[in-house]
């Protein structure tokens, strides 16, 4: 490894001990660094995994549990979210059973209740409270039944 690597490197782990990074945006901020000498970025990027400060699966549990808890968002956006960020497959599928069900479902109530006090005089009310949590990533069936008990 170069000594320009060796910088990026250190940089890195600071950022990485700082908050949760996944391998694809660390790929990036490498590439980018290193003017896009990718046999480098790469090399900087593994160990960066082999070190422990790069972890796709504690990054996506980090994620979807924050996107859940705290932005409300319905697990197939959050899957599509992990997927964007190059997280498919079963560290996906781990990630989101990690979310708490009750949790997600209290929060996809309120979000739906306090948008509903803005729609409950609209006549597509129900229609548009529906394409809003359809949009936060939640699935038909689940946002049916909440929006025949709110509304």
């Amino acid at each position: 490894m170069d000594e320009q690597a060796k910088k990026l490197l250190s940089r890195l782990q600071n950022l990485c001990a700082k908050q949760e990074c996944c391998s694809a945006d660390i790929l990036q901020k490498a590439l980018k660094a290193l003017d896009f000498d990718r046999a480098a970025a790469e090399e900087v990027v593994a160990a960066l995994v082999k070190d422990g400060y790069v972890d796709d699966a504690r990054y996506a549990a980090a994620f979807a549990r924050e996107k859940s808890s705290i932005t409300g968002w319905g697990p197939v956006k959050i899957k599509f979210a992990l997927a964007a960020k190059g997280i498919k497959g079963e560290i996906a599928r781990t990630a989101l059973e990690d979310i708490d069900p009750d949790r997600a479902d209290a929060k996809l109530r309120k979000l739906l209740e306090n948008k509903w006090k803005t729609l409950a005089e609209d006549p597509q009310g129900k229609l548009k409270l529906i394409k809003f949590a359809l949009s936060r990533g939640y699935e038909y069936e689940s946002v049916k039944s909440l929006i025949e008990e709110i509304c």
